[in-house]
């Protein structure tokens, strides 16, 4: 009798399987209880854990509490619930095996069929303002990766869930299937599970790794160790680093056509970032259209007027700030129309009909802005190839949360963001001209314009616009001249111009250069060992120098 009732039980790893039972423990709540429902509907019986199962109840919803499953209370407050063989036996027998279902018989275990958990917001938790150490430790799950491992491995025969907008397809195939699943769905969906909780351990890692040392003084009084919140000392660069990120895009090729690449998106990437972007027409991304678009992108979105950056090659060859974005982008293109064709526009501000058609005029691979007019988009409707991305603005910050990482040989540089964060106070004259307001003014927007110039990088600038731009030279000397040189090939005079310099001037040949080519103002950060011969330098030019006391590379 009992070999009979095992022997009903296999399952000889067919494509389809049964969902008979299924076990519902979850967080997040959104949409548990119309998955319920819909399974309740297809008569599957539910299992579930604490709050969720309070929340079926409640519902109005037939629940099976676990601890009627195992014949154990919840204990520990919750920390025990489901580290239970009649949970985790029920996950783990092998459908195809006579003997696994034998045991099951034999230890009156059901099998689950259908797993749906997600876990404790241990995540949410660290990011709370003030959050202390036994909270978030306390926010640490066990028993739901333990399962979800569990019916990961198993998915010949268990179907597992973390995400919830997996739920409404999972129904969908359960109702078109007579309550089966097809292996390629129990697959993807096990793939999905094992990368949700090697994510949710790579969280607990980088948090543990980069916490520095607490002791009794950081302790509140409930003895509660209370954690740093200046992000450069608490797990900003752990002892060792866990990173996931998700394919969002396959490229037609990489840099070069011989190279296969692919565009992956930080699952924590917030609005005001490039990955965030909706392509609203033109052809496919490429590998060099993205690289360049964020860097068009971070350059545009840091400016509080309406402004228009153009980016070729990852450098900026036009930028400008107007009372609009059409005004802005003439100006811009104004800087070298020669390097502008074929380049990456980005602006801050929503582009309208009138500011479409004068783009319009030139050859460009993408156009990224927050916002498009109907009218806008009609206009570039006309040139289908024309990559539109629309990316929200976001929040101030929302750029720079994470680390900045670059790939070496057999490894990876890991580093805080570079924030500009100049303001006129922080500026410190050093020469004894002073540069008047408009010339401050200057100053401050050509040193925002070379934070994003590839270094060694010089800026002409005036009237809130780039005049030359000079990058990726192995001189500094190099820079300042080319930068001269592109100003005097776009007609554009350096009369009376302000220039910025990423790092400090290593002697007073490049000032020459800048101070030959017009320029009555500089901005640099200092911190050479010749800064008083360049200041001299300065002097005796007659020019207005003010130091950062921060440079900005850019490699």
């Amino acid at each position: 009798m009992v070999q009979l009732a095992a022997s009903s039980l296999l399952n000889p790893r067919p494509n389809l399987i049964p969902v008979r039972r299924a076990l519902l423990s979850v967080s997040d709540k959104s949409g548990i209880l119309e998955l319920a429902r819909a399974l309740h509907d297809l008569g599957i019986t539910l299992l579930s854990t604490g709050g969720t199962a309070q929340a079926l109840k409640e519902a109005g919803l037939p629940v099976t509490p676990v601890e009627d499953i195992t014949h154990f209370p919840e204990m520990l407050d919750g920390r025990v619930k489901t580290l239970h063989p009649n949970v985790h036996g029920g996950l783990l027998a092998r459908r195809d095996l006579p003997q696994h279902m034998q045991q099951l018989i034999e230890a009156g275990i059901e099998p689950i069929d259908l797993l749906v958990v997600n876990l404790y917001p241990f995540r949410q938790t660290l990011k709370k303002p003030g959050a202390a150490y036994q909270e978030v430790i306390e926010n640490i799950d066990i028993g739901g990766p333990a399962m979800l491992r569990a019916a990961a491995k198993n998915h010949d025969g268990v179907a597992v869930v973390v995400d919830p907008s997996d739920y409404e397809p999972l129904v969908s195939e359960l109702r078109g299937g007579q309550s089966q699943l097809m292996f390629a769905t129990r697959q993807r969906l096990a793939a999905k599970a094992f990368a949700h909780t090697a994510a949710y351990d790579g969280a607990i890692s980088n948090f543990l790794n980069g916490l520095p040392a607490l002791d009794a003084s950081t302790q509140d009084p409930q003895h509660n160790t209370v954690l740093p919140q200046d992000p450069a000392t608490a797990s900003a660069l752990p002892s060792t680093f866990s990173l996931q990120v998700h394919k969002h895009q396959d490229m037609r090729y990489g840099e070069n056509p011989h190279q296969h690449a692919a565009f992956y998106r930080d699952s924590d990437a917030k609005d005001g970032c490039l990955s965030r972007y909706t392509q609203l027409q033109g052809k496919e991304l490429s590998f060099n259209n993205i690289a360049d678009a964020d860097a068009a992108w971070l350059c545009v979105r840091s400016f509080a007027e309406p402004a228009c950056v153009i980016v070729k090659h990852a450098n900026p060859c036009g930028v400008a700030v107007a009372a609009s974005p059409l005004e802005a982008y003439k100006r811009a293109f104004q800087t070298d129309p020669t390097s502008a064709f074929g380049g990456i526009l980005a602006f801050n501000a929503e582009l309208d009909e009138t500011a479409a058609r004068a783009i319009g005029q030139q050859f460009a691979e993408v156009i990224i802005a927050p916002a498009f007019s109907a009218a806008a988009l009609k206009v570039f409707s006309e040139k289908q190839n024309l990559r539109l991305l629309r990316v929200p603005l976001g929040e101030d910050d929302a750029v720079f949360q994470g680390l900045d990482i670059k790939r070496v040989s057999g490894g990876l540089l890991l580093q805080t963001p570079d924030r500009n964060t100049l303001r006129a106070e922080d500026l410190r004259v050093v020469t004894e001209r002073k540069p008047t307001p408009d010339q401050l003014a200057d100053l401050l927007f050509a040193w925002k314009v070379a934070t994003w110039v590839k270094s060694n990088a010089i800026v002409f600038c005036k009237d809130q616009m780039t005049m030359g731009v000079g990058a990726g030279q192995m001189s500094r000397l190099d820079s300042a001249r080319i930068a001269a040189i592109k100003a005097g090939h776009a007609g554009l005079t350096l009369a009376g111009s302000v220039a910025a310099s990423d790092a400090f001037f290593p002697f007073r040949d490049g000032l020459d250069v800048v101070a030959d080519a017009g320029a009555v103002a500089v901005v640099q950060p200092g911190g050479s060992v010749r800064d008083d011969e360049v200041i001299a330098a300065a002097n005796e030019r007659g020019l207005a120098m003010v130091l950062t006391g921060m440079r900005h590379f850019r490699h």
